[in-house]
C-alpha cells in the first residue's frame, strides 16, 4: 500500500495517536479539549498525502527537504503555520511543537509498516513523507517563533510604558527631598536617588525605542526647526560635566540649520560620543566635527584607540551587542548595548544613515542627515 492511500484511509487511528500524544504536553495541554489536541493534525496530514502523489524535480526535491518548498503567492497560511499560530497562543513551547511533529513521523510510519505486511514498504514513499514532514515542521517553528518575539516585544513595551509612572514619582520625591536641605544624609540619598534614577529612565527609553523598531514601528521622530550647532553644544556640554576627564571638542562649518527633530539627534550624538569616550584612548580627545552643505548636514564622532577588526565593524549596529572587550560582562554603566543600534534608527528615522570605519589612526562615525524641503 502507498503511503497517501494509508494516510487518507487510516486517517483516524493517526490523529488518536496525534491527540494521545499531544496530551502529555503539559501545562499547556491540561485544559485541552480533543478538538483543539487535535487542531489542523488532519489538514497537516491531508497536504502531505498531497505532496506525496505530486511530480517534482531533483532541486525542488532538495528545496523541500531543506524547510524551503515554494509557497503560492497570495496563498493564506498553510495548515502547519496555523497550527503553530494557535500553538503558540495556547502556551505550548516551541519544543513541544517540534515534539509533536517527531511522534507524528514515528507513529504514521510504524503505522504504515504494519499494515503494508507482508510487503515490503516503498522506499520512495518514506523519503517523500520525510521531506513534507520537514517542510512542515520549518513552517510550524517559523511561524511559532514569529508569534513569541512579537508577544514578547509586546509585553516590554508595555512593562516599559507602565514603569515610567512610579519611575517618575520616585524621582520627583528625590528631588523634593533634595530641595528640603535637610542635612548631608538625606542630600547625599537623593542624590543617589536622582542619578538611579536617570540610569533607569535611560535604560527603559531605550528598551521602549528597541521595541518599537522590532514591532515595526521605527524610532518616533517630532520634526522642528532646528540648529544643530546650538544643540551639539548643550548635549556636550552635559556629557563633558559627566566625564570631566575626557576632553570633547566641536567643529561646526557651514549652516547647521534644518527641520529635524532635535532631541532625538542629541540622543544620537550623546550615544555615539559615549562610545567614543568607552572605547578611545582616555587622554586623547573626542572630535565632533558638524559640516553643514546645501543638501545635507554631516557630521562625525572621531576618537582615537584601537582598531576595531572588520568583523566587529561589520556588526556593531546589531542590536545588544558590545565591544569585544565587553562581551558576555555586565555593563556597570547600565548600557543594554543598544546605543549605537537606536543611534542608526534615529538615523534612519530622519531619512539618513550613519556608517562606522576604523583604523591604526582613528575611528570614525558618520552620519549623513538630508535637509527636508
Amino acid at each position: 500500500m502507498r503511503l497517501a492511500d494509508f494516510i487518507l484511509r487510516d486517517m483516524e487511528a493517526i490523529l488518536g495517536q496525534w491527540e494521545a500524544f499531544a496530551l502529555t504536553l503539559l501545562p499547556a495541554a491540561a485544559n485541552m479539549k480533543s478538538l483543539a489536541l487535535r487542531d489542523h493534525a488532519q489538514q497537516i496530514l491531508e497536504a502531505v498525502a498531497k505532496d506525496l502523489t505530486t511530480s517534482q524535480t531533483r532541486e525542488a526535491q532538495s528545496e523541500k527537504s531543506m524547510g524551503r518548498a515554494p509557497q503560492l503567492i497570495g496563498a493564506s497560511e498553510t495548515a502547519a503555520q496555523t497550527h503553530a499560530l494557535l500553538r503558540a497562543r495556547s502556551g505550548f513551547e516551541i519544543n513541544q511543537l517540534a515534539a509533536e511533529y517527531r511522534a507524528l513521523r514515528a507513529s504514521v510510519l510504524r503505522l504504515w509498516m504494519d499494515a503494508c505486511q507482508p510487503e515490503t514498504p516503498h522506499p520512495g514513499d518514506i523519503m517523500r513523507f520525510n521531506e513534507a514532514i520537514d517542510q512542515a515542521l520549518a513552517e510550524s517553528v517559523s511561524f511559532f517563533s514569529a508569534q513569541v518575539d512579537q508577544a514578547r516585544n509586546l509585553f516590554l513595551g508595555m512593562l516599559g510604558h507602565d514603569m515610567r509612572s512610579p519611575l517618575q514619582t520616585i524621582q520627583m520625591t528625590a528631588v523634593y527631598l533634595a530641595a528640603l536641605n535637610a542635612g548631608d544624609k538625606v542630600s547625599g540619598a537623593a542624590s543617589r536617588l536622582i542619578h538611579s534614577g536617570a540610569r533607569m529612565q535611560a535604560l527603559l527609553d531605550d528598551m521602549l525605542d528597541f521595541n518599537r523598531t522590532k514591532l515595526g514601528l521605527g524610532i518616533n521622530i517630532s520634526p522642528t526647526s532646528v540648529d544643530l550647532a546650538d544643540l551639539f553644544a548643550d548635549e556636550l556640554n552635559l556629557l563633558r560635566a559627566a566625564h570631566p576627564d575626557h576632553q570633547i571638542d566641536l567643529e561646526v562649518e557651514g549652516d547647521s540649520q534644518g527641520v529635524w527633530d532635535g532631541r532625538r539627534l542629541q540622543q544620537l550624538l550623546g550615544n555615539l560620543v559615549l562610545n567614543a569616550i568607552k572605547y578611545g584612548a582616555p587622554e586623547a580627545p573626542v572630535r565632533v566635527i558638524v559640516t553643514g552643505e546645501e543638501e545635507e548636514v554631516r557630521f562625525e564622532v572621531k576618537n582615537i584607540g584601537v582598531a576595531i577588526e572588520r568583523q566587529t565593524l561589520d556588526q556593531i549596529f546589531d542590536p545588544l551587542r558590545r565591544g569585544p572587550d565587553q562581551e558576555n560582562k555586565y555593563d556597570t554603566d547600565g548600557n543594554l548595548g543598544l546605543g549605537l543600534y537606536i543611534a542608526r534608527e534615529v538615523a534612519k528615522a530622519h531619512g539618513g544613515n550613519i556608517e562606522a570605519r576604523s583604523d591604526e589612526v582613528e575611528t570614525v562615525f558618520a552620519v549623513r542627515l538630508p535637509r527636508v524641503k
